[in-house]
């Protein structure tokens, strides 16, 4: 019997990873999935609560998606994307058209959501260029943001934990100082707030907003700063401002895109539409790599003349618009289409919420639940009342993740920030079976992390 996890060690350096840790706890090898389910080589279940880093949007080996990409494979593998083109991208540009934010309606294909974001970054910078702006040639992100590891996409994040190493070599960024609702300096709640942090945007705009290019933004939802959910009044506000001193609007939808926020988009709770916006992971449903940008007529136009005179965007990737990622994610449309899904999710998001409330919320180490749609995080402090973190040195997070393991879920928290972001399809009784493992372990772990 061959031992797959000696020549997994002896082979791949993991992403994301201390490949020390992996004394300790081997490479589990998966061999399928099922639904919300993925089962190991041993037959153990593992209930995927985390969607395979967000991106395994409606189950593992759905056989819908799985037979429309079996069908492309017979069909067409894959064709270069310049003056060529194939039904399954232009079916899907013409489908998301009609459900995107008003105005997004020109599509530009990249493979992965970091390269999708320096796209949309070298956009906007030539549109300045080309419509008489030369000086706006930097970028604005929030504090404790995220978009991407790449070395454009990077200089936009603000994760310690993925930038600190890499400084001397990122781009120099405006940094605004992010909303923080669960130690807002104001004294607010979600609830009640105008949004009075937004004086910091107000300022930085102030200072830098005639040299700047584009805001980039994770809307309601920033990720990896620990799923840091804020109010949309904010992004109703950004949208003004970025319209008063003529800078793009960027939406790092990709992990916030395709129904995990409640709505198809995050930006629909605003009601506001940005200049471009980036989406890939729930696009073909974690199937298939790919990525895109989309953009307005008016930013498209900026590019369109003669050949020579050097205006073309002159950006590609070799697997741009693959046949086989496109019929996933027409898929992933077919499938959403008619809304059951959606709403369905949006019925058990209440659920959801409800039971980790229910179960998590009086414990002493619980300093906050925050949600949006089906995406659920329980920041763990060492101190109720001073919010005061654990110790970072014991890795609390990471040790109540083993723990869960065991139990047969996959929970890989940020920090000491677990959270759920699971498939749409998550039903009601898996549910439960996550949250009391969770709580389980949270349990069994948090005497030893004081």
């Amino acid at each position: 019997m061959e031992n797959w996890i000696e020549k997994d060690l002896k082979y791949i350096w993991h992403p994301c990873s201390q490949m020390k840790d992996y004394e300790e706890l081997k490479p589990i090898v998966i061999k399928k999935g099922e639904g919300v389910y993925l089962y190991d080589t041993e037959g153990k279940r593992y209930i995927d609560v985390i969607s395979s880093w967000w991106c395994n949007l409606l189950g593992h080996c759905n056989p819908h998606i799985s037979e429309a990409v079996k069908k492309q494979v017979d069909e067409l593998e894959h064709v270069i994307f310049a003056n060529f083109t194939h039904t399954q991208a232009i079916r899907l540009c013409e489908r998301l058209s009609k459900i995107l934010p008003e105005g997004l309606c020109k599509f530009n294909f990249t493979d992965n959501g970091s390269s999708a974001i320096e796209a949309a970054m070298k956009v906007s910078f030539q549109y300045h260029e080309q419509t008489g702006n030369p000086q706006k040639t930097r970028f604005m992100a929030l504090t404790e943001a995220y978009h991407g590891e790449t070395i454009g996409a990077l200089s936009v994040g603000d994760c310690d934990l993925y930038t600190k190493l890499y400084k001397p070599i990122l781009m120099d960024i405006v940094r605004i100082q992010g909303p923080d609702c669960y130690r807002c300096p104001y004294g607010k709640t979600r609830d009640n707030c105008n949004c009075e942090c937004f004086e910091k945007a107000e300022e930085t705009f102030a200072k830098y907003g005639n040299e700047t290019a584009a805001m980039l933004v994770e809307p309601l939802l920033q990720g990896s700063a620990g799923m840091k959910v804020y109010p949309p009044l904010y992004l109703k506000k950004l949208r003004q401002l970025c319209d008063k001193y003529n800078v793009h609007l960027i939406a790092d939808e990709i992990a916030t895109g395709y129904g995990r926020t409640g709505k198809m988009f995050a930006f629909e709770h605003a009601g506001v539409s940005p200049d471009i916006m980036c989406l890939s992971k729930g696009l073909t449903g974690g199937y298939m790599p790919m990525a895109l940008f989309v953009t307005t007529q008016k930013i498209y136009d900026a590019f369109y003349a003669d050949y020579n005179t050097g205006k073309a965007f002159m950006h590609s990737h070799t697997y741009s618009g693959n046949p086989l990622a496109c019929s996933a994610a027409n898929a992933v449309l077919d499938i959403l289409e008619d809304g059951t899904v959606l709403k369905r999710a949006q019925e058990n998001a209440i659920y959801f919420n409800n039971i980790i409330k229910e179960k998590f919320l009086s414990h002493p180490n619980v300093g906050e639940v925050r949600h949006i749609g089906l995406i659920n995080a329980i920041e763990l402090v060492r101190d109720k009342q001073s919010k005061k973190p654990f110790d970072s040195k014991f890795r609390t997070g990471y040790q109540i993740y083993k723990k869960a393991l065991m139990e047969g879920v996959i929970l890989r928290p940020l920090g000491d920030v677990i959270y759920f972001n699971p498939p749409l399809i998550m039903e009601r009784k898996d549910m439960d079976f996550a949250t009391d493992i969770a709580l389980k372990c949270l349990n069994e772990i948090l005497p030893a992390a004081k």
